[in-house]
């Protein structure tokens, strides 16, 4: 998961009108935005996992405990990493998450 440089890793405010622009209703904004965040958070759990699974010991003694400093190095990139909700509203916000709305059809005597 690359992750822009420019995405601040402190939360700011928005102005709500932003956020609803794209889909004229700030509640499925917020609903695409959660979405997008599980998603880049999902990516983000099997990237660590990949990388911390060559690091898991091959015998299971719990008497021997090593520290490993590319681990502590890797463990300590991801929690300075921007939080994947802050992620996903700098990419709403700047129209790089598709999303389409599903098309509700209007049944005969409903107004």
């Amino acid at each position: 998961m690359s992750v822009n440089n420019q995405i601040p890793s402190e939360v700011i405010s928005r102005d709500l009108r932003n956020l609803e622009a794209s889909t004229m209703n700030i509640y499925q904004s917020i609903a695409i935005i959660g979405k997008r965040a599980n998603q880049l958070s999902l990516e983000q759990k099997e990237e660590l996992h990949d990388k911390l699974a060559e690091f898991a010991p091959s015998t299971d003694n719990l008497e021997e405990v090593f520290e490993n400093r590319e681990q502590i190095e890797i463990s300590t990139y991801y929690e300075k990493l921007p939080k994947t909700t802050i992620v996903a509203t700098e990419e709403f916000i700047a129209n790089k998450v598709y999303f389409r709305m599903p098309v509700t059809e209007v049944v005969e005597g409903e107004k």
